[in-house]
């Protein structure tokens, strides 16, 4: 871990990276959380716009609210979602995240009503959207915009990995030329980007990881998350492991190659998740990925014994 000379100024919740609180700690002096919304959208990968059956480690369900029946509005979604961080976090401040499937995959107008009716709610202060590099436009790039001026806006891309290798075998139906025009497309708007990538394909090197750290580091990105691979029941991934398996990470190599992801990064670049999670009732593997705390609770040790921090690597880092 970098001494207090070097930790940069930004990263004031004292970890050795640039983590979403200490982001919103700079921005909005407060408690801010964000609020998961399932606004009901589909997915060009799924319904043969791109591609079919999504991404092979996808198991396409959507979120646990979308199954429990008809989906209440995104301002219930929000109102429901500040009740809960008030009670457990003290949260004063909420970010509308729409997280579930792409959601800019649908006619402007639309769009437009759905993240104007997330602003809409008091104690809303930004508005995040998580969508493919392929399902983005002009237009919608304008549309966010125009909400910039009054609200943290990001747009979350996932990239998952730079090698097309890798896009293939994980089926994510479009290129990394794709994805670098869609970047091109937020470039000076106004917009945040955050950027998603998987540490734990089977197929990749830590090499290979660390190819793609530097590529995002190359790139205008303002926030990265980073997954690890997991295995779900229903996934074509998890069929292919059944019919072949294949080695996963375990959490030591795990932590390692994300640490290295970090050191790579500029250390004003906004570090919004660091390993994944999901259903418990569909998870199998791997294991050690089941607690989120602990794989934290290893990074953090990993990091003081080694000296490892964001932008250690980063040639043009300014700590």
């Amino acid at each position: 871990m970098p001494s207090e000379k070097l930790r940069h100024p930004l990263w004031v919740m004292g970890k050795p990276y640039y983590d979403l609180k200490s982001y919103y700690r700079n921005h909005f002096s407060e408690r801010v959380y964000k609020v998961q919304i399932d606004a009901g959208f589909t997915c060009p990968n799924r319904d043969g716009s791109r591609g079919w059956g999504g991404c092979s480690y996808c198991d396409g369900r959507g979120s646990q609210l979308r199954q429990q029946g008809p989906l209440p509005s995104v301002r219930e979604q929000l109102e429901e979602g500040k009740r809960l961080y008030k009670r457990l976090r003290q949260a004063t401040r909420f970010v509308a995240y729409f997280q579930t499937f792409t959601n800019t995959y649908a006619e402007l107008s639309k769009l437009q009503q759905l993240y104007e009716e997330a602003l809409s709610v008091d104690e809303v202060v930004g508005l995040s959207v998580g969508t493919r590099p392929d399902a983005i436009t002009e237009e919608v790039v304008e549309l966010l915009a125009g909400f910039s001026s009054d609200y943290d806006v990001w747009v979350e891309y996932g990239l998952q990995s730079m090698h097309a290798e890798s896009l293939e075998r994980i089926n994510r139906g479009h290129s990394l030329e794709e994805f670098i025009k869609a970047v091109e497309m937020l470039s000076g708007s106004g917009v945040k980007l955050c950027v998603h990538a998987i540490i734990g394909l089977p197929w990749e090197s830590r090499e290979m990881v660390f190819q793609t750290a530097d590529f995002v580091a190359g790139l205008p990105v303002d926030g990265v998350k980073i997954h690890s691979l997991l295995l779900l029941k229903g996934t074509p991934l998890y069929a292919d492991f059944q019919a072949q398996p294949f080695p996963l990470l375990d959490r030591a190599e795990y932590v390692s190659r994300v640490a290295g992801f970090l050191e790579r990064l500029p250390p004003e670049v906004v570090v919004q998740r660091l390993t994944a999670e999901g259903y418990r009732d569909i998870f199998v593997a791997p294991d050690w990925a089941r607690n989120k705390l602990q794989v934290l609770q290893h990074l953090d040790r990993y990091q003081k014994e080694h000296g490892s921090y964001q932008g250690r690597l980063w040639p043009e880092r300014l700590i």
